[in-house]
């Protein structure tokens, strides 16, 4: 008898896209109930395809699939909020949301664990980069900086990394774990302006007006000590990470009436 597994529903962020055969494709979702799961859409490259609008990266769906015997199959697609849309047409959000992306995965190694917290984060990256709120930047560090948290991975940023003495500490150290006092101060440890570690501590706590009224010359700082953290743990770099613009300053949108 043929096989056929059942059918499960679950909200989900597209991570990544790859083509499979002439028509089909692999999609890599980051689930609520369900953890990371690459499953199979076929079809979804016709032009008569039903749900392939929908299938698009970044995106959040709610997605109903089929268990298979590799890989599950999607069988129906929703569009929740398709925020790959508001993003394809500017290159520094873009960019931002691929390296928001590939760090998800990452940090999810193993297929359909949950991880509720990393899938709310990267829910609520993609949504505040598709609103324009805050600079792209920013919310990629804060992003960074609270999944390595949920990963156990955090930063010391008010307090020693290495004998927890309270802060506020002028050294960093990557392989110590982040600020540093004197005594335990390892060679070759850093001295970043004290204004980054506070932006850093601001973007891991989500007090956005201060993040937002931080100096560029600071952001550059932090941003190059929150990617040397990450990339210390996962011990091998992010492909998307030197492709992200930087140069993105635009602070809390203003709408206007038309």
């Amino acid at each position: 008898m043929a096989f056929r597994g059942r059918l499960y529903r679950d909200d989900a962020v597209v991570l990544r896209l790859q083509k499979l055969g002439e028509s089909d494709r692999i999609v890599t979702l980051f689930t609520r109930h369900h953890g990371r799961i690459r499953a199979v859409a076929k079809g979804v490259r016709r032009t008569t395809s039903k749900f392939g609008g929908r299938l698009e990266p970044f995106g959040h769906i709610d997605v109903q699939l089929m268990e298979g015997r590799s890989l599950d199959v999607i069988s129906q697609v929703e569009g929740v909020d398709l925020f790959g849309r508001r993003l394809m047409d500017d290159y520094p959000r873009y960019t931002v949301a691929s390296a928001i992306a590939e760090t998800a995965e990452r940090l999810t190694p193993i297929e359909q664990e949950p991880s509720l917290k990393l899938y709310l984060l990267t829910l609520g990256a993609m949504r505040a980069l598709a609103l324009r709120e805050h600079a792209s930047s920013l919310v990629l560090d804060a992003y960074l900086l609270r999944a390595m948290g949920a990963a156990g991975w955090a930063p010391a940023l008010r307090e020693c990394a290495v004998c927890g003495t309270p802060g506020p500490h002028r050294a960093f150290s990557v392989p110590a774990g982040g600020a540093v006092c004197p005594d335990c101060r390892p060679p070759g440890a850093g001295h970043p302006a004290p204004a980054t570690i506070e932006l850093m501590a601001a973007l891991a706590e989500g007090d956005w007006p201060a993040a937002d009224g931080s100096e560029p010359v600071f952001r550059r700082e932090a941003s190059g000590l929150v990617a040397a953290h990450l990339q210390w743990h996962l011990e091998r770099a992010l492909r998307s990470l030197p492709l992200v613009d930087r140069d993105d300053t635009a602070r809390i949108r203003k709408d206007t009436a038309s």
